[in-house]
């Protein structure tokens, strides 16, 4: 039987919100339902944080009511501070927000030394593939590594590393992670069929992100590693600023159009007090498998002076070859393919640089990020 809309929200009108009668469907606490093809259920209950404890049950009546609706097979429901414009906004507005946004107290995630954001400006430069191998160099130096993959529109993380299947669900609604390589690694893409469509609003990436980084149990980790959405828009910056990280990596290609967009990633950082740990120069240089030739098919050098201008540290060049390309595509990451290559050695010197970058930074406030 299809699920509608339609349907979820007669449903939602039975969920009484408060002792005066009103109910969840006209409360305009409601972000957009969304239904998968797979009869899957998604939607946010917008609140103050002081009413998170009260509407907890809320959410939980919401998500049983729903559940009992023949041919649905899932529920994503989730609380959210972050409220969508139009008439689905509560009658209280939030509070404007100040032109230099300072990062809010946030609780650390048990277990996890630090965390770190790998970004880029805008997508298509690489950012996930140099995730992956990062995260796979700093495991290479006997770290205890975990990898995000918050990309929730474009999740390519378990493409990367190959892993198939979805993570177990625990006591208490918390993820097991899957493994990979030594990595602990969870994305929304082992949650959503690969071929679905991502068509969320901002509020709803930001509870998506929280699910995964807070009710995930991903033990006891010395680093980790979350691969951002691309660009520099509302679910970056709300993600910069309610997550204590230690620090962001930019990844950018070398050409002058790229570059702009990388400019606007360290200023987003900046702007929340978030250190740049580096800026790394992807598809630096193509190398010809045949005779060897070098080309500079984007440019070169352009990441390592715009890390000059910027006063923030390089932390290298990645080539555009057909080993790294063809790794990656089957699932076999070039740090763990062929540790000892030179394209190898890059990714791990990237990893020393942000290792010896993190011990003298000392111990930041990991992000708590909170399956509602």
């Amino acid at each position: 039987m299809t699920v509608t809309r339609e349907r979820v929200m007669q449903a939602l009108a039975e969920v009484a919100v408060d002792a005066g009668g009103a109910t969840l469907a006209d409360s305009g606490r409601l972000s957009e339902v969304l239904v998968d093809e797979s009869g899957r259920v998604m939607f946010s209950i917008f609140i103050d944080p002081p009413e998170a404890p009260v509407m907890e049950n809320v959410r939980l009546a919401a998500e049983k009511a729903v559940r009992a609706i023949a041919g649905v097979t899932g529920v994503f429901a989730t609380l959210t501070a972050e409220r969508e414009g139009g008439t689905t906004a509560p009658a209280t507005p939030p509070p404007p927000r100040p032109h230099a946004p300072k990062q809010p107290k946030t609780q650390r995630i048990p277990g996890v030394g630090h965390v770190i954001a790998v970004a880029s400006g805008k997508g298509g430069v690489g950012k996930s593939t140099t995730a992956v191998n990062l995260a796979l160099g700093l495991h290479s130096l006997g770290l205890r590594v975990g990898l995000l993959d918050a990309d929730i529109y474009g999740p390519s993380v378990p493409k990367l590393l190959g892993i198939h299947g979805k993570p177990k669900l625990l006591e208490g609604r918390i993820l097991e992670p899957m493994e990979a390589y030594g990595l602990k690694v969870m994305s929304i893409g082992f949650l959503v069929d690969e071929e679905a469509a991502m068509i969320w609003r901002g509020p709803m990436v930001m509870s998506a992100i929280t699910q995964m980084l807070r009710e995930v149990a991903w033990g006891d980790l010395d680093v980790l590693v979350v691969d951002m959405p691309p660009g520099t828009g509302d679910a970056q910056l709300t993600m910069a600023q309610a997550t204590p990280l230690a620090g962001a990596i930019i990844v950018s290609t070398p050409q002058d159009l790229a570059l702009i967009d990388a400019r606007r990633g360290v200023s987003m950082f900046r702007r929340v007090e978030i250190p740049i740990l580096g800026i790394v120069e992807n598809m630096a240089t193509f190398i010809c498998p045949h005779c060897g030739t070098a080309s500079d098919i984007f440019g070169h050098g352009g990441a390592r002076h715009e890390a000059e201008r910027l006063g923030v540290p390089f932390l290298g060049e990645v080539p555009l070859t057909m080993s790294i390309r063809e790794s990656s595509d089957a699932g076999r990451p070039v740090v763990a393919l062929e540790p000892d290559s030179p394209h190898a050695a890059i990714y791990k010197s990237m990893a020393q640089q942000v290792q010896t970058a993190l011990a003298g930074a000392g111990t930041r406030a990991a992000p708590r990020i909170v399956i509602e």
